[in-house]
């Protein structure tokens, strides 16, 4: 008796090392992504000033802070695009975010984005199909936290006729 009660003490610590053990091997989950691009083809006039939109959606449950977030220890969304041959491009137009508030904080007013928005980029483009890739730099929220920030591939595909 005295022999079964002593393995049971030496295969208990056995046991829960094997559980604590096991979770080393579960597979890595990715980071979750919070923001969207719904890339579609535009078309522009040639050799004139012309405004092509980057439409974005942000999952539900969440926001984004805007542009302009109103405090300085949040991350502004932003998009910074590469040069593109044949095409001159001007400062990005974001839009107007919407006021929001945490719930153990409602006296401070934060500008954030939530469902869909549009950025507008202002462009002179020659004659032919364009391709303007970019990166869309955000920190989502939900009503408890901030995460870190993210970073989303765009590519802004139109053509100048």
């Amino acid at each position: 008796m005295t022999g079964l009660f002593a393995g049971l003490l030496i295969a208990l610590p056995i046991g829960l090392a094997a559980q604590q053990v096991g979770n080393l091997d579960a597979p890595v989950v990715k980071p979750k992504s919070y923001v969207v691009y719904g890339a579609d083809q535009q078309n522009v006039v040639a050799g004139k000033r012309s405004v092509v939109e980057l439409h974005f959606r942000v999952l539900d449950g969440y926001h984004v802070n805007s542009h302009t977030p109103k405090s300085e220890l949040l991350i502004p969304t932003r998009i910074e695009l590469q040069p593109a041959t044949g095409v001159k491009a001007e400062a990005v137009e974001y839009p107007t975010g919407t006021s929001y508030s945490f719930s153990f904080d409602p006296t401070e007013k934060l500008d954030v984005y939530t469902g869909t928005f549009t950025v507008r980029l202002p462009v002179v483009a020659e004659a032919g199909t364009h391709s303007v890739d970019g990166t869309l730099r955000y920190q989502a929220c939900d009503h408890a936290a901030c995460y870190p920030p993210k970073s989303l591939p765009v590519q802004v595909i139109f053509t100048a006729k």
